[in-house]
């Protein structure tokens, strides 16, 4: 193994401190021991190997100190105990501020890559430092779980190990941010993040994954990561429970909420009459979202309400006297559906409209 020749800075004062150590028998002063720790900082910052600095430090002692008692042998080796010691604290101290530096450094990466708070330009000269090639397109999946994660999680350790394991070097960012986990991979690699949706499933016990679409550029990834978010906070809002939700999948729910007034006067026009059931309009707004679900099977949607097909079709008649419309007309069900899922997006009628 080759040897890199350390400089002479890298053991300046050392050997006026063998040489007091051997004629008094004393130990380093604190003043002795802070020089030594500098010099394995400076080594560190250098890129010196910790091993190299000891080599040299030891064949400047058996060069200086030919011919020793056994007495000055002793204070010697004690000597060079604590040199070392201080000079591999020096050393480590200057790598925890190195990996630190890092870290901070990409996590800023990130922040500014998924808030798109930067030049694009000046963020695509960062990305290639870890891994992505912004003028390809990319997706971003988005894991969310029971608890929340960040980096050090062992459910993140476990899918950064399954991903090298499978893909190798491909250009793969995988991070976590507010408590989830997130990968970004390029947009022709969707094997990736299904793969990443998972494992991730696997480490976080059922995980719900979204995938959003790939867009290229800087703001590619910003627009895939919203569209991911946007599907996990329209799966809770509409009960949906598929483990890998795709935004390609959904497009549909925000068409229906781009124009948000018309479709709250639709929601108030449709179910708003339903109000007057007793205990409020909730329950058999749940009987709409039940039998739509079920594809307008009445036994399959009782089974999902823990109800009777009897007690259930009575729930059918009652909002059909209500709200005037049957869910046996095509035009009628039709408008009755959308209004439903309105209902979802908007969260009524726990939220006024």
């Amino acid at each position: 193994m080759a040897v890199r020749e350390i400089p002479e800075e890298c053991l300046d004062g050392y050997l006026p401190i063998l040489a007091e150590v051997c004629a008094t028998g004393r130990r380093l002063t604190r003043g002795e021991l802070e020089s030594r720790r500098a010099v394995g900082e400076r080594a560190a910052e250098a890129g010196y190997s910790l091993r190299d600095l000891v080599r040299a430090h030891l064949v400047t002692t058996r060069t200086a100190c030919p011919g020793l008692s056994p007495t000055s042998l002793d204070r010697v080796l004690a000597t060079v105990e604590q040199v070392v010691d201080a000079l591999a604290e020096g050393h480590e101290r200057a790598q925890l501020l190195a990996v630190r530096q890092e870290e901070a450094a990409r996590r800023e990466f990130i922040d500014d890559l998924l808030q798109g708070r930067r030049d694009p330009g000046h963020l695509a000269e960062r990305a290639e430092r870890f891994g992505l090639l912004l003028s390809h397109t990319h997706a971003v999946a988005v894991a969310s779980g029971p608890q929340a994660y960040d980096d050090a999680h062992p459910a993140m350790r476990s899918v950064e190990r399954a991903l090298a394991g499978r893909f190798g070097n491909r250009r793969i960012l995988l991070t976590a941010k507010d408590g989830r986990l997130l990968c970004v991979a390029p947009g022709d690699q969707d094997d990736v993040l299904v793969h990443f949706a998972e494992q991730a499933r696997a480490a976080t016990r059922d995980a719900q994954v979204a995938i959003g679409r790939a867009h290229p550029g800087a703001g590619g990834v910003v627009h895939s990561y919203e569209e991911a978010l946007n599907a996990l906070g329209l799966a809770g809002r509409m009960n949906l429970d598929a483990p890998l939700l795709r935004a390609a999948d959904l497009l549909v729910f925000p068409v229906l909420t781009r124009d948000r007034q018309a479709m709250a006067d639709l929601v108030l026009s449709a179910l708003g009459p339903l109000q007057k059931a007793r205990g409020g309009a909730q329950v058999l707004l749940d009987t709409l979202a039940a039998y739509f679900d079920s594809g307008c099977n009445a036994a399959q949607a009782a089974r999902r309400l823990n109800l009777s097909v009897r007690a259930f079709t009575y729930r059918l008649e009652r909002i059909q006297q209500l709200t005037g419309t049957s869910t046996a007309d095509p035009v009628q069900r039709y408008a009755l559906q959308t209004a439903v899922i309105g209902a979802r997006l908007l969260d009524w009628p726990a939220r006024e409209l």
